[in-house]
């Protein structure tokens, strides 16, 4: 088995090694494999691992770039994708007990545009039921179990994309695909100390992928680095004709070489209400490192208005929706979560004029929030006002806080990536956030690779082997 400090290596790094056939992707796979069955087990991080797909697809590269046939920086890279993805043959439960024996007998588009790269599927990660469209209160929402934290067993990954979150944090692969409604990247990203990018909503096709928000759900990716969240982006970004709302301009060429001199970053003053002092302390260092490598920052404020109220009533009524059949059948009743098991009733009944309201107020919002942008690059703060929470922990109550920037990043559709930035005094990790204007990826990802070129948080490992 390979040692830790190949299986923590970026993607780009790994790629570059089979490429000159330095490494072989087929002991890379064993070594993902092994160390997923072990460490994964352990951690509840996958609803499934697809070990006999994984070796069959690096033996495949295998040959292919020994013949001189390289595909590109993912050729030959594990990967584990959100158990929401279609995989033909394998079991897509969407992490919850009804779905516990669903299978398609096609691929979403993203599992095709990454085994056309050559990556190799070496696992479904584990997640949280129905990616959470049903309200849930516990971590433990999820057929797999509650997703264990790799810094501390004791607590949770978050968010819906929680297997996600373990497995890039872990070493369990190279990278994960996760999926963001409200949080779901960024949150584990944040709590698992591990970068994280969600893209422009319409960016990636969601073709074989579960439908939670019609108008809010986005596909992106977990990783070591930001350079690993934009090489992954540049292989599943494009316009897909069975996907409706699929950008005709979605497709992302991404280059590592590109940057912004002066970066324009505006730091947030009221992205959160209350931040404890290891967090402020954190976010601020973080911030002197893009001042002190030419990085413009200035104080920024988000508009006020009703942003939140209005992003949870079209998630609340588009999940509703989405879940109908399950919902009228009783079946809903088989999830794992107290709250999930009786929350969609209540949504059902939500007026058809207050969500009409709430697309109204989001056309309001896209129009502010974009003066925004033409003042800053990027605007920026911590990803989270908490750390990694226990497992235990009532999420209504224990993780109960405002969240305007996740509301309105996420009700306009806007690009953002998370990078760890330090820790707090229970070693648990901090992360900060970068957001851009729609489409504007290539931003937000070089603000935070300005960050991690003059840092090594994003190299830190957790205590899991």
């Amino acid at each position: 088995m390979l040692s830790e400090d190949i299986l923590y290596l970026p993607v780009r790094e790994l790629g570059e090694r089979i490429r000159s056939r330095k490494l072989s992707p087929v002991e890379l796979t064993e070594s993902y494999l092994k160390r997923s069955e072990s460490i994964g087990s352990r951690l509840n991080a996958y609803a499934t691992i697809t070990r006999d797909l994984a070796l069959q697809e690096a033996k495949q590269a295998e040959r292919e770039i020994r013949a001189g046939k390289y595909r590109g920086p993912l050729h030959g890279i594990p990967y584990a994708a959100k158990d929401l993805l279609a995989v033909k043959g394998y079991p897509t439960t969407w992490g919850a007990r009804p779905y516990a024996k669903q299978k398609f007998d096609y691929d979403a588009t993203v599992i095709k545009k990454l085994r056309a790269a050559g990556a190799v599927l070496i696992g479904k990660a584990a997640m949280i039921e129905l990616a959470g469209g049903m309200g849930y209160r516990f971590a433990s929402a999820s057929i797999s179990g509650a997703a264990r934290n790799p810094w501390d067993q004791t607590c949770w990954t978050c968010g819906s994309s929680s297997g996600s979150g373990a497995i890039a944090s872990a070493a369990l692969a190279a990278f994960a695909i996760g999926t963001e409604t409200w949080g779901s990247i960024i949150c584990p990203s944040a709590f698992c100390g591990a970068s994280g990018l969600r893209p422009t909503y319409g960016r990636v096709s969601r073709h074989g992928g579960m439908a939670l928000s019609f108008s809010m759900d986005k596909i992106g990716t977990l990783g070591r680095s930001a350079d690993d969240c934009g090489l992954v982006l540049s292989t599943i970004a494009g316009h897909d004709s069975q996907d409706p709302t699929s950008l005709s301009e979605a497709a992302f060429t991404y280059s590592a070489a590109s940057g912004l001199r002066p970066l324009r970053v505006g730091w947030l003053t009221n992205a959160w209400k209350k931040i404890p002092p290891d967090i402020e302390s954190a976010t601020k260092a973080a911030v002197d490192v893009l001042r002190k490598n030419g990085a413009s920052i200035k104080d920024a404020k988000l508009p006020e208005g009703p942003w939140e109220a209005a992003a949870g009533t079209v998630i609340s009524v588009e999940g509703a929706a989405a879940f109908d059949s399950l919902i009228e059948s009783g079946r809903v009743a088989e999830l794992n979560d107290p709250l999930g098991k009786v929350a969609a009733y209540v949504n059902q009944q939500i007026p058809a004029s207050d969500y009409l309201r709430a697309v109204r107020i989001r056309g309001v919002l896209q129009k502010k929030i974009d003066e925004l942008f033409d003042r800053f690059d990027v605007i920026a703060t911590a990803s989270l006002p908490v750390t990694a929470s226990p497992l235990t922990a009532n999420l209504e109550t224990d993780l109960d806080f405002p969240d305007p920037l996740g509301g309105i990043g996420n009700f306009c559709g806007l690009p953002a990536v998370s990078v760890p930035c330090g820790f707090d005094s229970k070693k648990l990790p901090v992360g900060i956030q970068f957001v851009g204007r729609a489409l504007d990826e290539q931003k937000v990802i070089a603000a935070a690779r300005l960050f991690q070129q003059h840092t090594d948080w994003h190299r830190k490992r957790p205590p899991v082997a």
